[in-house]
């Protein structure tokens, strides 16, 4: 880990169906708990949140069915362990019953000063840059991770991971 530098991460979903809707229950019942495991999680930093306590109520795009999810990490490693290695996986295993295949990039990481807070713009600015130039040192995932500023090298080999696979 580097005090000098976070991990900021950005992943967008269209919900299949409205979130009160009975479908969607195996994913807003668990929110809470996933939430609360990321909070006193090792290497966490910030998450974005409402007064809800979540994300789920930030509307962007117009859209109610798209959600944000935003956080901020001490590392990479800290950052995939809880996503892959805790209950959080059992979201990504389930995914496709709940979102809608994306269109291009949905998740983005990039390196942030350990004193920054990522915003929702921000966020959107590195999905596009991901989408569009492919990964960079501006903009990555698990798949291609580069190192922090200051850093010179190569990107790491890619996460060997089932569900880090994307939506084949």
């Amino acid at each position: 880990m580097n005090a000098k530098w976070h991990i900021a991460q950005i992943n967008v979903a269209t919900a299949r169906y409205a979130l009160d809707d009975a479908r969607m229950s195996g994913f807003m019942n668990q929110l809470d708990q996933i939430n609360a495991l990321a909070d006193r999680s090792a290497g966490f930093v910030w998450r974005l949140q409402s007064e809800s306590g979540n994300a789920t109520d930030i509307h962007v795009g117009g859209d109610p069915r798209l959600l944000v999810n935003m956080s901020v990490w001490a590392s990479v490693e800290v950052l995939f362990d809880f996503v892959y290695k805790t209950a959080h996986r059992s979201v990504m295993i389930n995914r496709r019953k709940w979102f809608v295949k994306p269109i291009g990039a949905y998740q983005a990481l990039w390196w942030i000063a350990a004193e920054h807070i990522p915003t929702v713009d921000e966020g959107f600015a590195r999905l596009k840059l991901l989408s569009v130039n492919g990964p960079t040192p501006q903009a990555f995932s698990f798949k291609r991770i580069f190192s922090h500023p200051g850093v010179e090298g190569e990107p790491r080999k890619p996460v060997r991971e089932p569900h880090c696979s994307g939506w084949k």
